[in-house]
């Protein structure tokens, strides 16, 4: 399974359109866009990686008060053993009227599982 399966199974429940990169549609008043951050090796032996590291940044955007959505999404990533490594308001949006908050997101994977 991947790092973006895994986050659209967990956020499901939300009820709310996501999408990897870029929102291709004409945006609701609520959405989340998913975009690759980094994908690391870590905790090697015998020359090997053990764990796979894949980290990814969900960028909310809500016209209403992103609070709510904002505890939603965090409360789902951490029932579903994703570990957050940064999260922040980036801007309110003057043009398109939206809220925009980041959540920076990491997923720990055995390598083997994946090598």
């Amino acid at each position: 399974m991947s790092v973006f399966s895994e986050i659209n199974s967990a956020l499901e429940p939300l009820k709310i359109p996501i999408e990897t990169g870029v929102f291709s549609e004409e945006p609701p008043d609520e959405y989340i866009v998913i975009v690759p951050l980094s994908d690391t090796f870590d905790l090697f032996a015998d020359n090997s990686p053990e764990v796979d590291i894949c980290e990814v940044r969900l960028s909310i955007y809500s016209r209403h008060n992103y609070l709510k959505l904002k505890r939603a999404v965090e409360k789902l990533l951490m029932k579903s053993d994703f570990t957050i490594t940064d999260r922040r308001y980036v801007e309110f949006e003057k043009e398109t009227r939206y809220h925009h908050y980041a959540i920076d997101a990491a997923k720990f994977y055995m390598a083997e599982e994946v090598v």
